[in-house]
């Protein structure tokens, strides 16, 4: 065998070496230090990309695709509830949407569905395509003027549990039920997914699947502890999905909020328990052709929150007065007429809610 020849490494300067070494080390000190001195900084962008290079690539997504007849420009971005919340200038408009710590999903507020960006062959863990029954309703969705009278109408909220719109609309009913609880009697916040193979799936990946689950069995089996647990549950994001997507403290508000953990994981890993009840919400997404989260049902047919109000707890609570046929007392309780906030947040409103019809939905499959 031919012996390698190593010569050349002798007519290496071993003076420029330890220069070039030396330099090197100069420059981490000087990151090291500008890293400890500006808290706007992350190391770790050396390894991902930081906030400005997110908020950069959506402003130019934007631009390129056309999506605003007016050109776009990234006026600044901040970290919240485990998104990259981003400050659009369009025109003379200021506008919030959030991009996902991956930066594949642009979630505008109040302007509608989050864009894939960088769309994939195909997403795991997502729920396949909505299939229609047979007897659902292709009436357009209830508006105020329309609204149908019942004795006893009850109006059903489809969620998931890490979609800024959905976690918006559970915040707007936990907040109408607080200062109402009677409404409790006339609102359920159902879930949206499949199950496949005894095993349950959402839109956003399997941690988000496993809440909703959590969620479920804490609404079926322990409801006086349901409200005050979601309320929690969507104050603080403390985690992500691999996706960017967020998510809460869950093992924190189960204990603040006196949840029966036993119970709870019983119910869940029993099949005859919690999966039959999240096969229910399922069999009625699928019935009511429910297309993202939140969709509101109102006895059956789709309702348009925006013609009430929008996502705040008077909104909420004018459904159920437009649609009783005999005014309950609490019609003239005044509620909060604020949007409540998108995604994760301490407060009720924080500047990012959306009157509008902003949902998440499922990725085309």
């Amino acid at each position: 065998m031919q012996k390698m020849n190593f010569s050349f490494l002798k007519k290496i300067d071993k003076n420029a070496i330890l220069v070039g070494i030396a330099i090197i080390a100069v420059v981490v000190t000087g990151v090291l230090i500008y890293a400890n001195s500006n808290h706007s900084f992350k190391v770790l962008s050396f390894f991902g990309k930081s906030d400005k290079e997110l908020g950069t690539e959506a402003v130019d997504y934007i631009n390129n695709n056309k999506l605003s007849q007016t050109p776009a420009s990234l006026l600044s971005t901040s970290e919240e509830s485990g998104l990259v919340k981003i400050k659009i200038k369009i025109g003379t408009n200021d506008f919030d949407s959030y991009v996902t710590k991956d930066g594949r999903f642009l979630i505008p507020v109040g302007n509608g569905l989050p864009i894939d960006m960088k769309p994939a062959k195909a997403v795991a863990a997502t729920p396949k395509a909505v299939t229609p029954s047979a007897d659902t309703t292709t009436a357009p969705a209830q508006t105020a003027a329309s609204v149908q009278k019942t004795a006893k109408p009850i109006l059903e909220a489809f969620v998931v549990s890490s979609c800024p719109y959905g976690l918006q609309m559970q915040r707007a009913i936990a907040d109408a039920v607080k200062n109402i609880p009677a409404l409790a009697a006339d609102i359920k916040i159902r879930y949206i997914g499949s199950v496949d193979n005894g095993k349950i799936s959402s839109m956003h990946g399997q941690e988000e699947a496993d809440e909703n689950l959590r969620q479920i069995c804490i609404r079926e089996e322990q409801p006086a502890k349901f409200y005050n647990y979601i309320s929690c549950y969507m104050k603080k994001a403390t985690g992500t999905m691999a996706n960017g997507m967020p998510l809460g403290d869950s093992p924190s508000c189960q204990a603040s909020t006196g949840v029966d953990t036993a119970k709870l994981s019983a119910c869940v890993s029993d099949k005859t328990r919690g999966l039959a009840y999240a096969q229910k919400d399922f069999d009625l997404s699928n019935k009511y052709n429910v297309q993202g989260s939140p969709t509101l049902i109102l006895d059956g047919t789709q309702v348009d929150e925006t013609s009430f109000g929008g996502r705040s707890s008077d909104g909420v609570k004018s459904i159920i007065c437009a649609a009783s046929k005999t005014q309950p007392s609490f019609c003239s309780t005044k509620l909060n007429t604020a949007s409540a906030a998108a995604s994760f947040s301490a407060t009720y409103a924080s500047g990012s809610g959306s009157t509008g019809s902003a949902a998440c939905a499922p990725a085309a499959q």
